[in-house]
């Protein structure tokens, strides 16, 4: 099922997924909504049988819910961090739908890893992120070359739009305050999630693994939607725009 490094240990990968979804809607509360609306415009497009690479795929929550909303749907998840692989092989393990795959994204040479040539839909949510631009830019190109046409790409992250600083800051105070009551009340961060994860008997090892690839977080870019766009159509993508959004989050969907 998959050619990533990990083990296949006993563990209560549920709770793991469980653990990791509440980690994240820490972050962003409105979470399964841009999931909603992206595999709305996956079967708007591409149908309800479509072979999807979930691009810096974690530990599986875009392929998770594809998969429940549409059984015929296959997916190949690619990412390079031992430990949420390890969780998503646990969690997908005899499920013949689902190829997991460790590459590294700013890899040129990453596509060739993956069992296809081509995909219908390429999907990703809060993770490119912690690529440059210059990185992102390359990356797009190659996800261009991974669409069939009539295929999309959609990718839910953090877009910030510089122009509107007070409106900026004033959403992210907000926001922070909410996620500090949060925290106040028992919600765990992702510091406190990857400490859990270092403690583990299972995940122990690959959480070591993943700090020396990571360090504490990788944080790159956060251009706007209008940079996301430009680059896409000058990849190759035909049409690009968003089809969600949140004040501090888009959802861009590019189709080839």
């Amino acid at each position: 099922m998959t050619d990533a490094d990990t083990t296949t240990a006993a563990a209560d990968w549920h709770a793991w997924q469980e653990s990791w979804d509440r980690q994240q809607e820490w972050y962003l509360p409105d979470r399964e909504e841009r999931f909603r609306v992206m595999l709305d415009m996956v079967e708007a497009l591409v149908g309800t049988s479509p072979r999807v690479l979930d691009l810096a795929c974690g530990t599986g929550s875009i392929t998770a819910r594809l998969l429940a909303r549409f059984p015929d749907a296959t997916s190949t998840g690619v990412d390079l961090d031992p430990a949420l692989l390890a969780i998503a092989e646990g969690t997908f393990a005899g499920d013949e739908r689902v190829t997991l795959v460790t590459a590294d994204l700013k890899d040129p040479d990453w596509p060739a890893k993956l069992p296809h040539d081509t995909y219908d839909a390429v999907l990703t949510a809060t993770a490119l992120h912690w690529l440059h631009r210059e990185s992102l830019a390359a990356l797009y190109g190659q996800i261009a070359e991974l669409v069939r046409d009539g295929g999309v790409l959609m990718n839910a992250d953090h877009m910030i739009d510089e122009t509107t600083p007070r409106i900026n800051a004033a959403e992210r105070a907000q926001r922070h305050a909410r996620m500090e009551q949060a925290k106040r009340d028992g919600t765990l961060d992702w510091t406190g999630w990857w400490r859990l994860a270092a403690e583990d008997p299972v995940l122990a090892e690959p959480a070591a693994r993943r700090y020396e690839i990571y360090g504490e977080h990788a944080d790159g870019d956060m251009p706007p939607v209008a940079w996301h766009a430009r680059v896409l159509r000058e990849k190759g993508f035909g049409e690009v725009r968003p089809v969600w959004c949140s004040p501090s989050d888009t959802l861009l969907l590019a189709l080839r």
